[in-house]
């Protein structure tokens, strides 16, 4: 009974600093022999190992019966841990008692930083030339790349206008940079560092992207439209409500001239969703205006001398052939709708209409169709006065008035001279393809 007790307490004494520790102990079996010179020997080796590895040059070790304690201080915990795996390894060692602990050495904690930047230092002054060579392959492929980009041929023959053609430049400098830093970074043997680069400028070109979403979704516009132009330079377009003569087309926006004089700048990428009018793209051009009568006119007369009247206007083209018809009828009035085509690059748009108006009145009015007037009933006393006489408008007959488009031709001048004066600025050509 006493020895089972005795041999239970060992028992109990040996499992009880490896349940304490933290880390793994010793697995294999404990010899019967214990010696001192076994132990010496045991500590003489850890001594030796690990003077050989970094980090342990304050560390003490003493074996007494196969147990290696270990003192001291290291530069981080997880050095101090690895020692348990280390010593374990150490035939005849049969249990570990790790009280190594973190240095709060302020010095002994810099050393390594200072030793690490000092040899990086030494790294890169013994890397100079080779950097240097590096250097030098990357400036001249940009060069390479920077004198290509000037040149204007091909450029300028492959793109439709010098807006594209300056993209066709913009891509070929930056093939040459990213060729230039390929070819730098395997000279250094630092190829691996490629994806990073990579990566990260596109992921700052995606951040970007979503910040001026509205600046490339408008210079994507214009590309576009500089592709397929839907209007030339002094053409009449009407863009979201807006007419004018176009000046120019530029990177950001196209560019109008109101009939007021005044200067309309829309956003391409407005242009390219809008639905654009060009009233320049065909020659004939129709102009449309309205005539009431009396309703007890003979509206078959009235018709036939209106259209009479228009097609023997000079400036109304035969072919389409003017057209008449009976467009409203009201309480007081039947509207009569005068149509009619002309050359606009020769006529004015606005005084061929309104001197057709005026010669159909001066038609009616020497045919006496009465025009219609607001007719109200008014109930008065048999006592009161007679109704005022009637008045009349008296429209005199002269001549056709000149309805050429001089006022087209003042506002193609200003046009002219605008273009004139941003002429490295426009992406309209007369030579560029029409949508």
């Amino acid at each position: 009974m006493r020895h089972f007790l005795g041999a239970l307490a060992l028992a109990l004494l040996l499992w009880a600093p490896a349940h304490a520790q933290t880390t793994s102990q010793p697995q294999g079996a404990i010899t019967v022999e214990d010696s001192a010179q076994q132990d010496a020997a045991i500590a003489v080796r850890i001594r030796d190992i690990m003077s050989e590895l970094e980090g342990y040059s304050n560390v003490t070790v003493t074996v007494s019966s196969g147990i290696v304690t270990l003192r001291g201080t290291t530069l981080d915990a997880a050095t101090a841990t690895r020692l348990n795996e280390l010593v374990g390894r150490v035939q005849g060692v049969v249990a570990i008692e790790n009280e190594v602990t973190e240095t709060t050495d302020v010095v002994e904690r810099l050393n390594p930083a200072y030793e690490r930047f000092k040899g990086r230092l030494f790294q890169l002054v013994a890397l100079v030339p080779l950097l240097g060579v590096a250097l030098l392959a990357f400036g001249l492929v940009v060069l390479a790349g920077v004198l290509l980009a000037r040149a204007k041929y091909p450029w300028d023959r492959i793109a439709p206008n010098a807006f594209i053609a300056d993209i066709y430049r913009q891509i070929v400098r930056l093939l040459f940079v990213v060729a230039g830093i390929v070819i730098a970074l395997d000279i250094l043997n630092a190829t691996a560092l490629l994806g990073t680069i990579l990566g990260a400028a596109g992921i700052v070109g995606l951040a970007i992207g979503f910040a001026v979403r509205d600046t490339v979704e408008n210079f994507i516009a214009s590309v576009m439209l500089s592709f397929r132009q839907p209007f030339r330079p002094n053409d009449t377009v009407e863009i979201e409500g807006d007419v004018g003569k176009v000046i120019s087309l530029t990177s950001r926006a196209t560019i109008l001239l109101s009939f007021d004089g005044n200067h309309i700048r829309i956003p391409n990428a407005t242009v390219f969703k809008s639905r654009i009018i060009n009233y320049t793209r065909n020659t004939e051009r129709r102009f449309v205006f309205d005539v009431g009568v009396a309703p007890a006119t003979d509206l078959a007369a009235a018709k036939a001398l209106a259209l009479e009247t228009v097609k023997a206007l000079p400036f109304v083209l035969s072919s389409p052939a003017p057209a008449i018809w009976i467009e409203t009828i009201g309480d007081s009035t039947i509207g009569i709708r005068v149509t009619g085509w002309i050359d606009q690059h020769e006529t004015g748009f606005a005084l061929a209409r309104g001197e057709a108006i005026r010669q159909v009145l001066i038609a009616f009015d020497s045919a006496s169709i009465e025009m219609p007037e607001p007719t109200f009933r008014v109930v008065t006393s048999p006592s009161a006065a007679g109704a005022p006489p009637k008045s009349t408008v008296v429209i005199r007959e002269i001549e056709t008035e000149d309805v050429q488009s001089s006022q087209n031709e003042a506002l193609e001048k200003i046009v002219d001279q605008e273009r004139a004066e941003r002429a490295d600025k426009d992406l309209l050509t007369r030579e560029g393809a029409e949508e």
